[in-house]
């Protein structure tokens, strides 16, 4: 399984999320503590919103711990919204195409989790996809269909947590009708630029875990807390979805948000 942090706030650097907390993601890529893998050193990858709508990114098959310009990035890249992800390959070979973070327009998505039986399921869920998004399809894993598949709900005027339920709710339902017994497990984030969404679901109701913390400059989603003795880590209930903005934050649950 993959770690991933994210923040939404006041412009901070991003060392202060992947380097310098005691447990941070550079150091969960080498001794992850709530995952099955303790090592996840399939590639890396960040992604950053700064003057323009369409975020940057920077993703590299490399193991995190071992690639300098990483490093180097977070010491001088600021922003008020980051993502950042290491990955434990459970689809798709270790290349950059199928590292984290996904971009499309002006959305970012990581996820960790799989879509059990995914060979089996790949040929009709890539049928799914509009032409333009299949085209766009650079790497060969589960996440990134998924996030492909809620991007094409979002074209048609869906909100981005109605999209993702909605293609997590089709997923498991052609699961079933295939006999498909292992989960689909789903911690993910997604962002705009202007608000990020975390989702902590799972089929078998056993999701990878989610945290949230609320600070001073803004709010920190990650897999495992940055820092295991500091304050105001919130442990994510199964079936929660999440939503920063501006004005806040709001953990609500798959039921409210199927029904908003």
């Amino acid at each position: 399984m993959c770690r991933l942090a994210a923040y939404l706030g006041e412009p901070l650097y991003l060392e202060e999320l992947i380097a310098k907390p005691r447990h941070s993601l550079m150091r969960q890529s080498l001794r992850a503590e709530e995952a099955k893998v303790r090592t996840n050193g399939d590639g890396f990858g960040i992604g950053w919103y700064g003057e323009r709508e369409e975020p940057g990114i920077y993703r590299e098959a490399l193991p995190a711990w071992s690639d300098d310009n990483l490093l180097a990035l977070s010491q001088t890249l600021r922003s008020g919204l980051f993502f950042a992800h290491v990955r434990a390959a459970t689809t798709g070979a270790s290349s950059r195409q199928n590292c984290h973070p996904f971009r499309h327009g002006k959305y970012l998505f990581m996820h960790n989790g799989q879509i059990g039986g995914y060979a089996q399921l790949r040929r009709t869920l890539e049928g799914r996809l509009p032409d333009a998004l299949y085209a766009e399809r650079r790497g060969a894993t589960d996440s990134e269909l998924l996030f492909l598949l809620a991007m094409a709900r979002v074209a048609e005027g869906c909100a981005v947590d109605e999209a993702v339920l909605g293609v997590f709710d089709d997923t498991t339902a052609l699961m079933r009708e295939r006999g498909i017994e292992p989960a689909l497990r789903f911690a993910a984030t997604v962002a705009d630029g202007q608000r990020m969404w975390a989702f902590r679901i799972a089929s078998d109701g056993k999701p990878p875990t989610l945290y949230l913390r609320r600070c001073e400059r803004g709010t920190i989603i990650a897999s495992e807390p940055l820092c295991e003795d500091e304050p105001g880590w919130q442990a994510l209930p199964v079936g929660a979805v999440v939503q920063v903005d501006g004005a806040g934050c709001r953990i609500g649950s798959v039921a409210e948000a199927a029904l908003s």
